[in-house]
């Protein structure tokens, strides 16, 4: 057995099993590798700061008087569909880092070392993390320079954020097990936008659901799962609580990461 506590048998390296704790270790390293890449790629900065200033003017400027009269009545239905937008977008990328590796056969050398078989797949989609967060504080703020004033302060800003990150983080999960799925990166982004689109613009995010036409009134409310979600962060800026939406949102995205997280670490073996 060599000091790394891999025993070498016949050409072959039998890997010990990684406690909890190692796991956890070898996922925060990954997570900075991963973040280390994220900002020596400067034009990364797009998706989670240049989009949301973009859309938070495009959408306010675009839907504010026909919808809520003037810009500063429809900001705070605006202001929560821009951050579902956000992260929405962000989180459909997430696979394309790990599809990366594994084309460029890094993920062959993780297979070599003495690591948690997850930790490669935590570490990029913890790391994103970082995205997420940069997302919601520019349209918060971008928000704020436009005048928007949450009724409850910035005490609900930071859960919503919070909130948004969660979700961003279980539905990367999704992503990451479609890119690995799929032959190419450019077949997985294409997929990413094809779902993102129809169930963001078909959702309460920039109209009120009240303005639209029964049945399509019926699937915003009751089947597009992102509604209760841009729902849950509208209650907790505006009345500081936590209803029936956000509740069932969490227990579906942890719903989400039971069933997606074992399919990803798979379709990551036998891509890898």
């Amino acid at each position: 057995m060599t000091d790394t506590g891999i025993i070498p048998v016949a050409g072959r390296k039998l890997k010990n099993r990684v406690g909890v704790g190692g796991a956890i270790r070898n996922t925060g390293t990954l997570a900075h590798r991963a973040l280390l890449k994220m900002f020596h790629n400067p034009e990364i900065f797009v998706d989670f700061v240049v989009l949301p200033v973009m859309f938070t003017l495009l959408f306010t400027f675009l839907f504010g008087g026909a919808i809520s009269g003037d810009i500063h009545s429809y900001l705070p239905i605006v202001i929560p569909g821009v951050l579902l937008m956000a992260n929405f977008t962000n989180c459909t990328t997430a696979g394309s880092k790990l599809r990366e590796d594994v084309d460029k056969g890094t993920t062959s050398r993780f297979k070599s070392m003495p690591i948690a078989r997850i930790a490669p797949l935590a570490g990029s989609l913890t790391a994103d993390l970082v995205r997420y967060l940069m997302g919601g504080i520019t349209v918060f703020t971008m928000g704020y320079i436009l005048g928007y004033r949450p009724e409850e302060g910035i005490s609900a800003i930071i859960p919503s954020i919070l909130f948004m990150m969660f979700i961003a983080w279980c539905l990367s999960w999704v992503f990451a097990f479609i890119s690995l799925c799929t032959k190419t990166i450019s077949t997985a982004s294409a997929i990413g936008v094809i779902v993102m689109f129809p169930l963001v613009f078909l959702s309460n995010a920039f109209v009120p659901a009240e303005t639209m036409q029964s049945g399509l009134q019926y699937f915003v409310l009751h089947i597009n799962p992102l509604s209760r979600v841009v729902t849950a962060v509208r209650q907790l800026l505006t009345c500081g609580t936590t209803g029936t939406d956000f509740w069932l949102v969490i227990f579906g995205a942890l719903a989400i990461l039971i069933v997606f997280i074992p399919l990803t670490l798979i379709a990551y073996k036998r891509k890898a």
